[in-house]
């Protein structure tokens, strides 16, 4: 059984680059649907790395909560807070590029350069949505009266950005492995 696992590492690298690319596409395509838009407001308006595409006179760091729509939800005023403010363009934008980050990371398979461009890209994207603990109130559980809350006492957010060690460390592998292919080349 070792055996097999340690001849089987390259088939197990691919398919960490095959689940980045579904995550990627996935998440990536979903930034052209307006709910997912609305949803991103939180952590791009308080972000020092990304607050700056949106548009500044509309958009303040306490501004965006009175216009957060639900999940599904559709508020017409609030649809036109967000076209003013630049969040479905950023949203399109964003889109585009974790698609193009999943895509470069997919052709890892068979173009090392890809590969390693879409690994230290998505190691990349991953240190600035890890910084969303630091910057994002909405990922930690508010203080509303119960026993828990603030740190360590993550949120839905806070939970989802977590997760993006996994990738941070995904992105160095696939990054790795494709240094190695391309250094192995005559």
């Amino acid at each position: 059984m070792l055996e097999f696992l340690a001849n089987a590492q390259r088939n197990y690298i691919h398919l960490l680059r095959i689940s980045i690319f579904i995550v990627m596409a996935w998440i990536g395509g979903l930034k052209a649907f307006q709910y997912e838009a609305d949803g991103i407001i939180p952590f791009v308006a308080n972000s020092p790395f990304m607050s700056f595409f949106l548009n500044s006179k509309v958009s303040d760091a306490d501004n965006y909560k009175l216009h957060k729509n639900k999940e599904g939800e559709v508020v017409p005023e609030n649809t036109k807070w967000h076209e003013a403010n630049g969040t479905y363009t950023f949203s399109y934008g964003l889109g585009a590029v974790i698609l193009v980050i999943g895509i470069l990371v997919l052709l890892g398979i068979w173009i090392p350069k890809a590969g390693l461009a879409g690994g230290l890209l998505t190691f990349g994207m991953s240190i600035v949505t890890l910084t969303f603990l630091i910057t994002t109130p909405e990922t930690w559980v508010p203080d509303l009266g119960g026993p828990e809350s603030g740190f360590p006492y993550l949120s839905a957010a806070g939970r989802l950005v977590i997760k993006d060690v996994i990738m941070l460390g995904a992105g160095l592998v696939i990054a790795s492995d494709s240094a190695q292919r391309l250094l192995k080349r005559p």
